[in-house]
């Protein structure tokens, strides 16, 4: 099953879109497989959540005029900024024309900070704005310019990588929103406008198509959650985070990718769907963290099953179940390997994205209605989904410290001269946990963990927190590090039990 969807990676295609600090550039590859979805989450912000009524529309008859002019006042400027560290004690760069000839009295130019640039967009009067995490991710300094050129300073409440969404907030009142319409309802053909700064043209406004859904175009690893919206309007550096809407002026997906070999616009843009940015949002706001609902369940489209499997697929259009997770909600409802998910809650599952794109609406505990296609006959469980530890418990962002069970702080300078190193944390305390059990004591130096230098006991807490919320595919901590007194140890944590 591995090496089938292996087989799948194909068109290369551009992830950021926003221009980039430590934003960058990243090559998506199209597949066919992912995890899940979830209905009737709690509206936390400050505005009304209408659904949209779609009407067919000749393209004559069209007025998009209305929907750009209530979108752009909703759309915002983000500037991110990312201070450029010096290299550590030993691991400096070394000039060879100054090794062999000196310094001659030159300096050496200070690292200069990174800039990119994105767009946002505001949800709630007080502030509230959803971007891209590839927009904000490893920035210092975020400054957003609403569209009558106000600036503030904003601050990150939350991100979380596996949907590519961040939500930022903005100390401001009486803001202007773009409502939040229904993405389930979308259809393809139905006009879109994207509206965002793309090459820091700001408050621009394209029209195109819906072309596709339910598209996915990772090629990061199975952890990502896509089920993008594909459509044909233009879409360029500058756009990551902004707004797609429909004709009605309603917020309909967050723009976030483009199919392209060069990096600009080439014919095809993806954009999350409102329906998942919004449950995301919701949770960092509410949480800290995202409330990660899954299966339990290895899934990949019917149409790509081979082998003997082959022969008892009867539908084409669904979710394939190949195999279950180690503590399975499904496969413990009496869902089968083999089996075709057709649908949840009523509503039409016709791929492994769309499943995705469903489960992700949900929380863990929820109950969901789960139908499958069996050997062409239907059948119908009730699942109680869970998080990837195999709980129905909510998570608070910061858990990482509790489940460990530790206090950490980075080495002072006056440590590492003594010590002989250029980075690490040291262990001050050591209470129930994680790290107890494994025989981890006080005054333990900590230098990697999973193969990263650990420089803070921030790089530690961010590592264990997207491992227990299935960012990672990584399921535990490989440690390694040394007692002050010279003695090297490692140490193997277990997070998924």
């Amino acid at each position: 099953m591995k090496k089938m969807w292996k087989n799948m990676l194909g068109l290369v295609l551009v992830a950021a879109i926003g221009s980039g600090a430590a934003i960058g550039t990243s090559a998506y590859m199209m597949k066919k497989e992912q995890p899940v979805y979830a209905a009737g989450v709690e509206n936390t912000f400050k505005q009304p959540l209408r659904l949209a009524n779609y009407n067919s529309v000749a393209a004559e008859n069209t007025d998009f005029t209305h929907a750009a002019e209530s979108a752009v006042h909703g759309v915002v400027h983000i500037k991110s900024v990312a201070n450029m560290k010096e290299a550590n004690a030993g691991e400096q760069y070394i000039d060879p024309f100054e090794f062999f000839f000196g310094n001659r009295g030159f300096q050496r130019p200070q690292p200069q900070p990174r800039v990119g640039t994105g767009s946002g967009v505001i949800i709630s009067t007080d502030g509230y704005i959803i971007t891209n995490n590839h927009v904000i991710d490893g920035a210092d300094e975020l400054e957003v310019t609403l569209n009558d050129n106000r600036k503030f300073s904003a601050k990150v409440i939350g991100a979380d990588p596996t949907t590519d969404i961040a939500l930022l907030k903005i100390e401001a009142k009486d803001l202007p929103t773009i409502p939040f319409g229904d993405s389930e309802k979308l259809k393809v053909g139905e006009w879109v406008l994207a509206v965002g700064n793309p090459f820091n043209l700001t408050s621009t406004v394209t029209a195109g198509i819906v072309s596709a859904k339910g598209r996915g175009i990772s090629g990061g690893g199975g952890s990502k959650i896509e089920s993008f919206i594909q459509t044909d309007a233009a879409v360029n550096p500058g756009n990551s985070g902004g707004a797609l809407v429909n004709t009605k002026g309603e917020l309909v997906g967050i723009n976030t990718a483009i199919y392209s070999q060069t990096g600009n616009f080439a014919g095809y843009s993806f954009a999350v769907p409102i329906s998942i940015a919004s449950k995301v949002a919701n949770d960092l706001k509410q949480y800290g963290t995202v409330q990660r609902a899954i299966l339990g369940v290895q899934i990949i489209d019917p149409q790509y099953v081979s082998g003997d499997d082959k022969e008892k697929v009867k539908v084409l259009e669904g979710a394939y179940v190949g195999g279950f997770a180690e503590r399975s909600s499904a496969k413990e409802a009496g869902i089968e390997k083999g089996d075709v998910i057709i649908a949840v809650n009523g509503a039409k599952v016709k791929s492994a994205n769309a499943l995705q794109e469903q489960i992700s609406k949900y929380r863990p505990g929820d109950k969901v209605e789960i139908k499958v296609d069996r050997n062409g006959t239907t059948k119908t469980f009730t699942v109680e989904l869970r998080n990837a530890q195999g709980s129905t418990q909510i998570l608070k962002g910061g858990d990482s410290a509790e489940v460990l069970g530790a206090a950490f702080r980075a080495l002072t300078d006056k440590q590492k001269q003594q010590l002989g190193v250029s980075y690490g944390i040291e262990v001050t305390g050591v209470t129930t946990g994680k790290l107890k059990d494994a025989g981890m004591k006080k005054g333990f130096i900590i230098m990697v963990a999973n193969n990263q230098k650990i420089t803070s006991p921030e790089d530690l807490e961010k590592l264990v927190e997207n491992i227990l919320q299935g960012r990672s595919e990584d399921q535990g901590l490989f440690i390694k590090g040394f007692y002050p007194n010279g003695r090297t140890k490692y140490y193997a944590i277990d997070l998924a039990e």
